[in-house]
């Protein structure tokens, strides 16, 4: 049995400060707790490495940060959205992922969020925390857990070991004779 609560009595609205940024066109908004700093994608030019991992597309950069390696995701491809000129790297909190995108619109206060609706039913069901109203528009806010698994991970950590004694053997690498 649920008994009303007394009158005048209200919950407060909890609220949460997100950051609203923009991919290919499209706005997107993320929690500012999970975003630990902003980058501009070439400050990253001297402190990032290339990495080829043809199964994974969508991640083509690594940033070493002491013994941690910081994949950079990009975000258009992510999605699914055209290719576009990103501008910004946003580096999470509590992930090993950052994000890069083209721009970032403002920081708002979220006093709502939406479940997601059932049309959301395969992977994009994972990217997304909800969804919230700001100022008449409907904003995806994205989890920044969401943007790589468990698996992935281990595929971008694999391609970063170099190469066992046996699996060079096995490239045909030669051995310099003695």
């Amino acid at each position: 049995m649920r008994v009303a609560s007394p009158a005048g009595k209200s919950h407060p609205a909890r609220t949460e400060q997100i950051i609203l940024f923009r991919v290919a066109g499209q706005v997107f908004a993320v929690s500012s707790a999970s975003v630990q700093e902003v980058r501009s994608v070439d400050s990253l030019a001297g402190v990032s490495a290339e990495i080829n991992q043809p199964a994974l597309r969508k991640v083509r950069h690594v940033l070493h940060r002491g013994d941690k390696s910081v994949y950079v995701v990009n975000t258009a491809m992510h999605f699914g959205l055209p290719a576009s000129g990103a501008a910004l790297v946003f580096v999470l909190r509590k992930t090993r992922t950052a994000l890069l995108v083209d721009s970032m619109d403002r920081m708002a206060t979220m006093t709502r969020l939406q479940a997601l609706p059932l049309a959301y039913c395969h992977e994009e069901r994972r990217w997304y925390r909800g969804l919230t109203a700001l100022e008449q528009t409907v904003i995806p806010v994205v989890d920044p857990d969401g943007f790589l698994s468990a698996e992935e991970f281990a595929l971008l950590d694999a391609s970063l070991m170099p190469p066992t004694a046996s699996e060079q053997h096995d490239l045909g690498a030669t051995e310099v004779p003695q």
